[in-house]
């Protein structure tokens, strides 16, 4: 059931990634048409790629709260009931602008090369 779980969030995940490149991909798209007028491509494109990297506050909590959900699992034993890992999901906070740390993390910060693992 967990992994179940834990698989439906990874999907979702990958589509909300998915959905904030194709954001950014618009954008850069709309900035390369010379047919439209440059400031009026800027201006779009910039409304384009800040909703894009919106989304990064809620992937970011997303992969914490899988990671979280990861470490309590691993420490249950396998007899553990269905209900306990039901609720570890449960307790997980779904709502990144309840989160200080991640409302509007995306719009801080220094942005240098992208960290690939």
């Amino acid at each position: 059931m967990s992994l179940q779980r834990l698989a439906r969030e990874l999907d979702e995940t990958a589509r909300q990634t998915a959905g904030m490149v194709e954001g950014v991909t618009q954008a850069l798209e709309i900035l390369a048409d010379t047919a439209l007028d440059p400031e009026d491509a800027r201006r779009q494109a910039t409304r384009m790629i800040v909703s894009a990297l919106q989304g990064q506050d809620r992937i970011e909590q997303r992969c914490q709260n899988m990671a979280l959900a990861v470490r309590q699992f691993a420490l249950l034993p396998p007899t553990t009931p269905d209900s306990v890992y039901d609720e570890i999901w449960s307790s997980l906070v779904l709502e990144e602008l309840s989160v200080p740390a991640l409302s509007g993390s995306a719009a801080r910060g220094v942005h240098g090369e992208a960290e690939l693992f």
